[in-house]
């Protein structure tokens, strides 16, 4: 069936259904055309003019839903919009502050000494303790 479609029909159909739209995957592409997801990358491989322009159309329209969305939290009075957008614009040690539940991973396996004599309970002796 694949070999029935014709490429630049099918080229035209899916560039007007990713404007009217306004879709932002190669599935949504396929699902309004009417075409599998193994005839779309046979008529447009990876890598080929067609392929890079429609992906391009498509990458237009998540780039304006970002932007969009970004306003919509900005101009939100909702906390968690907020936060979210705040998370997005963080600085790397704001965003760890935030997380509540983040975890430091760059030990990799290594053991870490917390030094405790400040807060143990048996004062009696002042050296670290390895966890």
């Amino acid at each position: 069936m694949g070999s029935l479609i014709d490429k630049d029909k099918l080229k035209a159909k899916a560039i007007e259904a990713i404007k009217k739209n306004k879709l932002i995957f190669i599935e949504d592409i396929c699902a309004m055309c009417g075409v599998s997801k193994d005839a779309f990358y046979r008529k447009f491989p990876v890598g080929s003019d067609e392929y890079d322009e429609l992906r391009e159309l498509l990458d237009e329209n998540k780039i304006a839903l970002k932007v969009g969305l970004r306003k919509k939290w900005f101009d939100s009075d909702n906390a968690t919009t907020q936060m979210a957008l705040y998370k997005l614009c963080s600085t790397e040690i704001e965003h760890k502050k935030l997380q509540q539940n983040y975890s430091d991973i760059t030990t990799k396996g290594e053991s870490i000494n917390i030094p405790i004599s400040k807060w143990a309970k048996d004062d009696s002796s002042d050296t670290d303790t390895e966890i």
